[in-house]
């Protein structure tokens, strides 16, 4: 697994939403779903995303906004615009004052706002779940990330407004697929810009004895790692090593290392039915209990807790 790999290896939509939103100046909504990741792509026309804390960002046709929740935002025509809708938790949205907007602005399949012919157009895509290996990939980014038009051009957008307004069988899971597309290649894109500021682990992937030993828990977290074998792979002395990694990447080795096997279990209890004994031995822990024990003093849950959260439906659209 190549470093950039490894950290773009969590978004992977589950009946993401997704809606081609249309609007006429003024407008202006006010974003509190608490949602772990919502991309913004400017179809047509401009938008301010405001985010809370942090300056205004301008979007204009061809730039994309990558939001990372949960804290709330704003987008409008002009940052001055007061609201006309909030955006709640389960995409419920309601007016400023709190009664409900159900139904109100539906323009069609995936379709919302004023009107068709609006100046303005934007897909959104939604993360409504935190998977916890994306965790890190969430740590690495800003508040509200941008890439304008003149340093990306986006590959995915004619097919997305061609599928985002179908209604076909399956279709869920087309939008879920061109939704984690869109994501990596904006994030590839993201991280190549001598703006992105990648995590302290990410930049040390590029130290040569940090990196080694960084890529081989990656690849091999199974394997019954101590310093003493790492620092032997690396070609070090285990003191040297525990500080070097320390400096570098922000904690010890074996915490590290901990922290990628838990994270790993936890997506892998999400995303499988592998019982937990099996989970267990993929990521380095001698017995389901081991991994219990970790799991719970780490996460605050059991791992079974865990996976039964995971697996609760997402509060349906309520736009």
């Amino acid at each position: 697994m190549d470093a950039l790999a490894g950290l773009l290896e969590g978004p992977r939509a589950r009946g993401a939403f997704m809606i081609r939103a249309c609007f006429e100046p003024p407008w202006s909504l006010r974003i509190e779903d608490r949602a772990p990741l919502t991309v913004m792509l400017m179809i047509r026309g401009e938008s301010w995303i405001t985010p809370d804390r942090g300056e205004p960002v301008l979007l204009r046709a061809g730039d994309l906004a990558i939001a990372r929740g949960p804290d709330p935002y704003t987008c409008a025509d002009d940052p001055a615009t007061p609201p006309i809708a909030v955006i709640l938790p389960g995409q419920e949205c309601t007016y400023p004052d709190g009664r409900s907007m159900r139904g109100h602005m539906d323009l069609g399949v995936r379709t919302w706002g004023q009107r068709l012919d609006g100046s303005m157009v934007m897909l959104i895509g939604t993360y409504p779940v935190q998977g916890e290996v994306s965790g890190r990939l969430l740590d690495a980014l800003p508040p509200v990330l941008t890439l304008t038009s003149d340093v990306w051009e986006c590959p995915l957008t004619p097919l997305l407004m061609e599928e985002i307004v179908r209604d076909e069988p399956g279709q869920e899971v087309v939008l879920d697929r061109l939704l984690d597309l869109l994501v990596i290649a904006a994030l590839r894109a993201w991280f190549s810009r001598p703006e992105a500021e990648a995590p302290a682990w990410y930049r040390a992937l590029a130290d040569p004895v940090v990196g080694r030993v960084l890529r081989l828990v990656q690849d091999d977290p199974a394997h019954p790692w101590t310093v003493a074998s790492l620092a032997t792979k690396a070609g070090v002395s285990r003191a040297a090593l525990a500080r070097r990694f320390s400096e570098l990447v922000g904690e010890p080795p074996m915490t590290y290392l901990t922290g990628w096997r838990l994270a790993l279990a936890a997506d892998r209890l999400r995303d499988t039915g592998d019982t937990l004994e099996a989970i267990a031995r993929q990521v380095g822990y001698g017995s389901a209990f081991a991994l219990s024990s970790a799991f719970k003093r780490v996460y605050g849950v059991s791992p079974q807790e865990h996976r039964t959260r995971a697996a609760r439906p997402a509060v349906g659209v309520a736009f």
